[in-house]
């Protein structure tokens, strides 16, 4: 059987989404980075999109916020370069799956915003314990939305490691799940007919500690099975 092709964009932990994305052994997975030729996403059937570093303010048009960002983990040059596959991405009918950092920069993408702190401008923390653990929060998840039907929930708990969020939500996106104290935790289309699958997840599928729950396997399932469809 001919393998899927994944591109992963590069980060800190490269490694554990490349191993997830790639743990039943019918996928072939390509490195994507800045440091490396641009043309490795030619080979892409589609691409996830990896958490890491804050979005710099200035993709969104608001420089006064970058005192709020995190100033060893900004990374213009990473931003540019995801912006620039996703446009591939969209122009080519390739699936996403952005995950954490990577919902962020694809609502970027498509005109939205951030609150690039959420403790600064009154949110509870949704960042990692001190210890380096991920929290857990519940979910509540819109029964009306595409998330609802991939992972037959309305509601669940999911692992928490970020301090950025959305704000203003990107055009032709909508929100379709949120945490208790209303930090956007998902977006999707709109309109997803005639588009190439999008799913966007604020939270780690990845490494959730049980890797059989539905937000978790079945998130990976639907955007394999995305890419196998086209």
């Amino acid at each position: 059987m001919k393998k899927i092709v994944v591109g992963v964009t590069d980060c800190s932990k490269y490694a554990k989404y490349a191993d997830w994305i790639s743990s039943d052994g019918n996928v072939e997975v390509v490195k994507l980075g800045y440091t490396l030729s641009f043309d490795e996403v030619k080979k892409c059937e589609g691409v996830l999109f990896t958490g890491g570093e804050d979005v710099h303010p200035r993709f969104y048009n608001r420089m006064d916020l970058l005192q709020f960002c995190y100033p060893d983990d900004v990374d213009e040059r990473r931003d540019e370069f995801d912006l620039k596959v996703l446009d591939y991405t969209q122009s080519h009918g390739l699936p996403v799956l952005g995950i954490c950092r990577g919902l962020q920069i694809a609502n970027v993408f498509f005109g939205g915003t951030l609150i690039p702190d959420l403790p600064s401008f009154g949110r509870f923390n949704h960042s990692k314990f001190g210890e380096g653990n991920d929290r857990y929060h519940s979910i509540q998840i819109d029964p009306a939305s595409q998330l609802s039907k991939i992972t037959e929930c309305q509601s669940g708990k999911v692992n928490s490691a970020h301090h950025q969020a959305v704000k203003h939500v990107g055009k032709g996106l909508v929100a379709n799940c949120f945490s208790a104290d209303g930090v956007i935790e998902g977006l999707e289309r709109i309109n997803p007919i005639g588009k190439p699958s999008l799913t966007l997840v604020q939270w780690h599928p990845e490494r959730m500690l049980n890797q059989q729950e539905a937000l978790s396997f079945k998130i990976k399932q639907h955007f394999l099975g995305a890419i196998g469809k086209q």
